[in-house]
């Protein structure tokens, strides 16, 4: 609590604001510029509402709590009471984050269609709606799994780093992770003050691997405008470490050539630009299946 307490004192201090997203879907279509700050709470767990609620319902601090609603009423989770008393407040919203919270991208697709319409179920019973922003369970999806979430929410987040931009697919928003080792306070100050690395198109665009597709053949299309791009750097997890990727940029076409496989259960690539002493980032993040 005392590293999120200076998370809190740093934006404040800093240029940015908190944003609210009931404007997220304007904001999205108006083509809006100016760089926000917006927090999101995954789980539901009962130590968010003893721990962080009282201050960010003191301070008014707008966020998106995503609820998981098998969980909830169990130890060490939420009640229905305690997340209605929250969702009261015009800078809190509830969020989508499916039932059981389960590895969903290893389910069928017809029982990640039904955790999901169980959950719908809960929501529109205990809160009256069913909510709009979605968040996948440990940021994992495959496309069919995304191609229903987009046909039924308006915004659906990964766990992928990065700063959203407007060019960037609504139904996998990056976000970076503060929590636990991820929260250390310099890393945290350089996180906000980087800026979203833009593309028009990355590929390829299923998120899940297996023996067939793995490693995926990894291409992202930036505009034609863009400057500086002979300054990318990118790192991946290929072989299960860390490395530099070996990368090639033709007609602004970045490729990366792995040197092998990802392994279960992540792989992950983190691409920085130094743009005239701004820093660009994005990154992806591939589920690989169990041999």
């Amino acid at each position: 609590m005392n590293i999120f307490k200076e998370h809190i004192k740093i934006i404040n201090q800093s240029s940015y604001n908190f944003y609210n997203p009931i404007n997220l879907k304007k904001d999205f279509e108006n083509a809006r510029v100016k760089k926000v700050i917006l927090l999101t709470i995954d789980d539901a767990f009962e130590s968010f509402y003893l721990e962080a609620w009282p201050i960010l319902k003191k301070n008014k601090i707008p966020f998106i709590l995503f609820v998981s609603t098998e969980p909830i009423g169990k130890k060490g989770y939420m009640t229905w009471d305690q997340i209605k008393e929250i969702e009261k407040k015009p800078f809190a919203f509830i969020g989508h984050h499916s039932h059981s919270h389960e590895h969903l991208v290893d389910k069928t697709y017809n029982q990640f269609i039904t955790d999901i319409e169980i959950a719908s179920d809960k929501f529109l019973k205990n809160l009256g709606y069913v909510p709009n922003l979605f968040s996948y369970p440990f940021g994992e999806y495959s496309a069919l799994m995304k191609k229903y979430i987009s046909k039924n929410f308006d915004f659906a987040f990964g766990q992928h780093s990065g700063v959203i931009d407007l060019n960037k697919d609504k139904y996998e928003l990056p976000r970076f992770p503060i929590n636990e080792n991820y929260g250390e306070i310099k890393r945290f100050q350089s996180m906000i003050k980087s800026y979203p690395l833009e593309y028009r198109r990355l590929l390829p665009l299923e998120k899940k691997l297996d023996s067939n597709n793995n490693p995926p053949s990894f291409k992202v299309e930036f505009f034609k405008d863009q400057k500086n791009l002979k300054n990318i750097s990118c790192y991946s997890n290929e072989s299960n470490k860390w490395e530099r990727s070996i990368i090639e940029i033709v007609n602004n076409v970045l490729t990366i050539k792995f040197r092998d496989k990802f392994f279960p259960r992540r792989g992950r690539i983190n691409c920085s630009l130094n743009d005239n002493g701004k820093w660009r980032w994005f990154g992806t993040q591939f589920i690989i299946a169990e041999n």
